[in-house]
């Protein structure tokens, strides 16, 4: 397949909402450890309403679905997690304003612009552990294919890799750099949800 569509978009956004409830526990449990505790159930919770939402007002075009889920999450998401999420598809929604489908690199750039927001929002750098470690090697991996299944394929492949990445890094942004060393030694679970939203990509563009 060559172009992601609205129909693509709008079976990548139910693909993550389903995965991320099914991990909610693992996010929460990876999050108990250097967080809140609360990143599954919040995303979680965040997915369910952006699905409900999706339903009982299909977007027209995919500015107007991304725009929905940023509005959805930002509103029903608590903790850091709600800006970050929901300020990313709200610039998604912005940049694909006037287009009816993307190509493998109009999808990165889209992306690439989400990921401007997150880093704006959350002043985060690279190796600081949070899901800018996940989101910056997938967008890469993605701008570098021709074609969208197996650039996606390939992102997802490349998120899950740098979510596990995340583990031996010194966290320096968010409640887990309170703990200082005491952070070392856990993934992320910002990068691992990062990566459920690539493998669900993924899946939509198969």
């Amino acid at each position: 397949m060559s172009a992601f569509s609205l129909s693509q978009a709008l079976a990548w956004i139910k693909a993550a909402a389903q995965s991320i409830d099914a991990n909610a526990a693992h996010l929460s449990e990876l999050d108990a450890a250097i967080g809140d505790g609360d990143h599954g159930a919040n995303m979680a919770r965040g997915m369910a309403a952006v699905t409900k939402k999706i339903d009982s007002a299909p977007p027209a075009d995919l500015a107007a679905l991304f725009k929905s889920v940023g509005m959805t999450l930002l509103s029903s998401v608590g903790g850091a997690s709600g800006p970050l999420y929901g300020g990313f598809f709200l610039e998604l929604g912005k940049q694909s304003a006037g287009k009816t489908e993307l190509d493998a690199a109009g999808l990165a750039a889209v992306l690439g612009a989400g990921l401007g927001d997150i880093r704006r929002r959350g002043k985060a750098e690279p190796g600081d552990k949070t899901m800018v470690d996940a989101l910056i090697p997938a967008i890469d991996a993605l701008a570098a294919a021709s074609d969208l299944a197996q650039g996606t394929a390939k992102a997802a492949e490349t998120a899950r890799a740098a979510a596990t990445a995340t583990a031996p890094m010194l966290a320096r942004k968010g409640r887990a750099s309170y703990l200082g060393e005491r952070s070392i030694g856990h993934q992320d679970p910002g990068a691992n949800s990062v990566a459920l939203l690539f493998a669900a990509l993924a899946q939509a563009c198969a």
